[in-house]
């Protein structure tokens, strides 16, 4: 009897056969969830980790080596001649008494240029693999040394660094720091006091999420110090995860998670020297659990340490400078918001240490200054009603992506016409004259750069809304394209033969002269005169924004799919996303996100159902985190305009998240319940009157399954209807075990097309 898989083989040649062509090549441009989800015909090609050697036009690459099966070799490019030289193969990569080259995941070349590192053998901490192996590699001998010693266990040194002379490397293992000697082997441990409680040289959970901190040690420039952060998370309360599925008995995990209100680490900074000894503690004022030293860096030199220190509430910024020596600290600068201050990433000295550049919203832009070393003189850089912009700067990217000091030009990305679409911009340092784009103005879309030491070369990825991205080398400041590194012609194609409608950005009036910015995906045998479905895409808090101009990958194809089957899917910004709109347009939902974010998007709905084509009967609205609890606060609090919801891994109870994010919106809750109740989706969980599906991880470390719990348990105080679907072990991401985003986004078709009919009317 043919097993199923001789059947399939005989059904797809009968189909081959059979079928007329013009009905193949149609299916060709039909999505399909397995196509999206359980194949790599969607998979983009990606440069790998790039970098630019220091101060040179040249730059380093990862590229499989033929040679050598399974490896990468590191490759040298002259950006000028684009000149390929093959900088170190993967055969030397082999580890002695091994035949399988390391799996370079990550490298650091020593600023000497004579040795490589190279990070392999990754495990997950938190949100990133940031523990693995490490490995050097020097470039002349071709000795291969393995990091940590002799009683390092597998998997466990993190954020390894080379001093300034090449000559050791300073890394972390198991919370304590140290310094391996690469000419002899000496380890010489910094600290000795590391636990699961006391911290050093690295974070804990809420620090790296909120905070983006990871690595926390820095190498002073003569190579005699280092400087690091110690926390102390002895106060902070266990959260539990439950594993019911990995044994035949549940068993905990415990994460330190310190909840809205609750007690913090408490964090310091130290100077130790790199040969070991006693550690000089910076005197930071106020109490280390009610404050964040959320930024630290050497200043310009190997004496003072500056610090970015934060109050809990997170509306003043003071900028420390420490020595080194004593552990004094002055006040040079001090930035205040009545709703909140941005941790600044673009702190860069100038002149020789004599200045340095500072973002600020004081004059309700976000501008570039450049501020004396004694904080007296404040020079405003970028003028206008613009924002300097980057999507990434709530995770610890930096709006500046190059400093050209010889010609006296700073190099930043905004988008000063359009807040869905991002640039590069250029401004004279001494504040001289109006910014200058650098992007073509023929070039629509989302433009990233990295800029290379010398300031004349950037790598440059853009894409736009349906177009995949593109890498090209391309040179400054005319942004001539030297070479393409990406093209990516194959998901091109592959995306060019898919069945298109229109997509358009669209304003949409949300009352009182506001206008949100957003787009719509349409059917491609749209027809103006009938009625279609909406499924609106949200997410609306101040981490995130999806009304862009670039393309979003498998999302973006899920939607194309939906449109496939007759509907139309949006996506619009609120106030209180992180759009470069104003200080204003962000900074209004203080203490009110929710009420005020989910009152925009209800009333651009409004708008938009005296629409012609716009069926009102069916108005669906998905969001995953942020989204999920944007979801379930539309479907509650304005049931007469959504009629179906679908939400993602929420946070329906705001008093359940943690310390640094929720209390930089809200508050504390001990001095504002009130608030913290109206932000809480659940509050209103008895309102609701549409098509509810719930869907969370019961292994999420972030926004915890307890709240999907408890809004569980309000629906059901309610008698409220509600379908739910929870993954065993699953963190934020649902992404873990096999098969898991292809059966979560059927789950979401699935029910879409049960609970909000498609096609026109």
């Amino acid at each position: 009897m043919p097993g199923p898989r001789s059947i399939a083989s005989l059904l797809a040649l009968f189909l081959a056969l059979f079928l007329p062509l013009s009905a193949q090549q149609a299916d060709s441009a039909l999505l399909t969830l397995d196509r999206i989800f359980n194949s790599d015909e969607f998979t983009p090609e990606r440069l790998g980790p790039v970098r630019w050697l220091e101060n040179t036009s040249a730059y380093v690459k990862l590229e499989a080596d033929s040679a050598t099966p399974g490896g990468r070799s590191l490759v040298r490019y002259d950006a000028a001649t684009g000149k390929r030289e093959v900088w170190v193969s993967a055969s030397r990569l082999v580890p002695q008494g091994d035949t399988v080259p390391l799996a370079v995941e990550d490298y650091a070349v020593s600023p000497d240029g004579k040795r490589l590192l190279v990070f392999t053998n990754s495990q997950k901490v938190w949100r990133e693999n940031t523990r693995g192996d490490f490995w050097v590699l020097d470039l002349a001998g071709g000795r291969l040394l393995k990091l940590g010693g002799p009683g390092a266990k597998p998997s466990t040194l993190m954020f390894a660094k080379f001093s300034p002379d090449g000559g050791r490397v300073a890394y972390v293992r198991e919370n304590n720091l140290y310094v391996e000697s690469l000419a002899d082997g000496r380890i010489a441990g910094l600290t000795s006091d590391g636990s699961r409680t006391t911290i050093n040289g690295t974070f804990d959970w809420v620090y790296e999420e909120e905070l983006s901190l990871r690595d926390g040690f820095r190498w002073s420039p003569d190579g005699r110090r280092i400087a690091y952060w110690q926390l102390d998370a002895s106060g902070v309360r266990d959260f539990l995860l439950i594993n019911d599925t990995d044994s035949l008995y549940s068993f905990t995990i415990p994460v330190q998670y310190p909840k809205a209100g609750t007690t913090n680490s408490a964090g310091r900074v130290g100077v130790v020297s790199a040969a070991g000894g006693k550690t000089v503690w910076l005197q930071v004022p106020g109490d280390p659990r009610n404050n964040y030293i959320a930024r630290m860096e050497w200043a310009a030199g190997s004496n003072e340490v500056v610090l970015q220190h934060l109050n809990r509430l997170q509306n003043t910024n003071d900028v420390m400078l420490g020595d080194a020596a004593t552990g004094r600290v002055r006040s040079v600068l001090i930035e205040r918001d009545s709703a909140w201050t941005d941790v600044v990433n673009d702190l860069r000295w100038l002149d020789g240490g004599k200045s340095f550049t500072w973002i600020s919203e004081r004059d309700g832009w976000r501008h570039l200054y450049v501020v004396s070393r004694d904080g007296k003189k404040l020079r405003l850089v970028t003028k206008g009603s613009f924002d300097l912009h980057n999507p990434g700067s709530a995770f610890g990217q930096p709006f500046v992506t190059g400093v050209d000091s010889a010609r006296g030009w700073i190099y930043y990305t905004a988008s000063p016409e359009n807040a869905t679409q991002l640039y590069l911009y250029r401004s004279r340092l001494d504040g001289r004259g109006k910014a200058e784009r650098v992007t073509p103005g023929n070039q629509p879309g989302y433009h990233l750069y990295r800029i290379s030491g010398d300031g004349r070369w950037a790598i440059h990825t853009y894409s736009s809304f349906g177009t995949p991205p593109t890498v090209d080398l391309v040179s400054l400041p005319d942004h001539k394209v030297a070479r393409t590194l990406v093209k990516n012609e194959r998901l091109k194609a592959s995306v060019s033969r898919l069945r298109r409608g229109k997509a358009d950005f669209v304003k949409v009036s949300a009352g009182s002269g506001l206008g949100l910015d957003g787009w719509l995906m349409k059917p491609a045998e749209f027809d103006s005169t009938k009625l279609y479905p909406v499924l609106f895409h949200v997410y609306g808090e101040p981490a995130s924004q999806t009304a862009l101009d670039l393309w979003a990958g498998g999302n973006y194809l899920w939607h194309l799919m939906l449109t496939q089957q007759g509907y139309v899917v949006a996506s619009l910004d609120n106030r209180g996303t992180p759009a470069p709109r104003g200080r204003a347009f962000r900074k209004v939902v203080y203490r009110k996100v929710g009420p005020i974010t989910s009152g925009d998007q209800a009333a651009a709905l409004r708008t938009m159902r005296g629409w012609s084509w716009v069926d009102s009967t069916r108005i669906g609205v998905w969001g995953w985190s942020g989204g999920g609890s944007m979801t379930l606060h539309l479907l509650f609090r304005y049931p007469e305009l959504y009629q179906t919801g679908m939400s993602v891994a929420p946070m329906a109870d705001i008093r359940l998240y943690d310390t640094i994010y929720q209390e930089r919106y809200f508050g504390l809750p001990q001095q504002n319940e009130a608030d913290y109740r109206e932000g809480s989706a659940l509050t209103y969980a008895d309102k609701l009157r549409g098509n509810l599906l719930v869907v969370h991880g019961a292994g999420d470390d972030n926004v915890h399954y307890a709240s999907t719990e408890r809004l569980i348990n309000a629906l059901v105080s309610a008698n409220r209807p509600f379908s739910m679907m929870t993954y065993p072990n699953r963190t934020h991401c649902i992404c873990e075990g096999e098969g898991t985003g292809l059966h979560l986004y059927s789950l979401l078709t699935s029910y879409l097309e049960k609970n909000l009919a498609a096609g026109p009317r």
